[in-house]
């Protein structure tokens, strides 16, 4: 992907995609300082939100805590699912790009009425109604996003949720500008013409590897960008059974695949499925791989950007409107005080 070709040019997708290293380079982690010392009183901490701006940013800072260690216990859930909690140990973060999403301003509202000490809002947007219900509520700086599918404010959220655990547990966050420049490689890598064609042919895309929130989302990100059914199998899920129903005409991606469980994969989905299995990952794999650099502790980051720009071929391959998805909506439950 690049910005001198036409056929990335026409849509905001590829552009907005391609800003992300600006924003992970000038992201100033010091943003998260006041809300790591009012977490700080709490026993716990929530992270909350509706599709995109849950699945990375929530669970992406989940696995960083426990790599960080000493850090409060922690989890995620969609809003509404919230609601039936008690919350009242919990420091809460939501996250709402429009800072309107029915779910989330729902159970702000609870949580205001019943008092609770500590919930917080993530927005992209001022002026909103989770910014008006939060005790406080960091806007985020990457700017607004025209296409539907949400791809550099997804990472500025999960940075600032790894600002947040940096600064409660006393340590500094490793420099950004290396993790940029893997990010923007990511995002400009050319992808082998073999792997985007067999990807456009398949029926079905599933996702497999770490519960870090890459693999879920680049789930999401296939409907929303090449329009086809998808699937999340955590871990080896993808050899634990489903491999009965799946089909010859499917594809599996692979993020970062655990190297003791590539010949399981070989042979339960290339050998007994017949299907393709491509891999994304900072080594090469035993199957057709995607290479990325290895960011570290910002892997994630730059997993879920290779992963982008997978799919972005993989769409512009088929002759999809990138922009303009018959049916996903840029807020998909949109609150309104009447």
């Amino acid at each position: 992907m690049n910005l001198t070709d036409k056929k990335y040019t026409a849509y905001a997708l590829a552009k907005e995609m391609l800003q992300t290293a600006d924003v992970v380079k000038k992201f100033d982690p010091l943003c998260a300082d006041d809300y790591a010392q009012r977490a700080k009183k709490m026993e716990r901490l929530f992270f909350t939100g509706e599709g995109s701006s849950r699945i990375f940013p929530a669970k992406r800072a989940m696995t960083a805590a426990m790599r960080l260690g000493k850090l409060p216990p922690m989890a995620t859930d969609g809003a509404t699912q919230a609601l039936e909690y008690d919350l009242s140990r919990h420091a809460v973060f939501g996250a709402s790009n429009s800072g309107k999403t029915k779910e989330l301003v729902r159970l702000f509202t609870k949580l205001k009425n019943e008092k609770h000490p500590a919930y917080f809002g993530l927005v992209a947007n001022k002026e909103t109604p989770v910014e008006a219900l939060s005790h406080k509520t960091h806007v985020l700086s990457c700017g607004k996003e025209d296409a539907v599918a949400a791809t550099k404010s997804v990472v500025e959220q999960a940075l600032f949720y790894d600002a947040l655990l940096h600064a409660m547990s006393g340590k500094k966050m490793a420099d950004l500008s290396a993790a940029s420049q893997a990010i923007e490689k990511a995002l400009t890598l050319s992808i082998d013409p073999e792997i985007t064609k067999k990807l456009a042919a398949a029926n079905m895309l599933y996702f497999a590897g770490r519960n870090t929130g890459v693999a879920e989302e680049l789930t999401l990100k296939t409907n929303e960008i090449t329009r086809k059914k998808s699937d999340y199998l955590e871990g080896t899920y993808a050899v634990h059974g489903i491999e009965e129903v799946m089909n010859p005409n499917e594809a599996v991606i692979i993020i970062e695949p655990f190297a003791s469980e590539e010949e399981k994969f070989a042979e339960c989905l290339v050998k007994g499925v017949g299907m393709t299995v491509i891999a994304i990952a900072s080594r090469q794999t035993s199957f057709p791989t995607v290479i990325i650099p290895d960011a570290g502790e910002y892997a994630e980051y730059v997993e879920l950007c290779a992963g982008w720009n997978l799919l972005l071929e993989t769409g512009i391959a088929l002759g999809i409107n990138l922009d303009k998805p018959v049916r996903a909506r840029k807020v998909g439950n949109e609150y309104s005080a009447g």
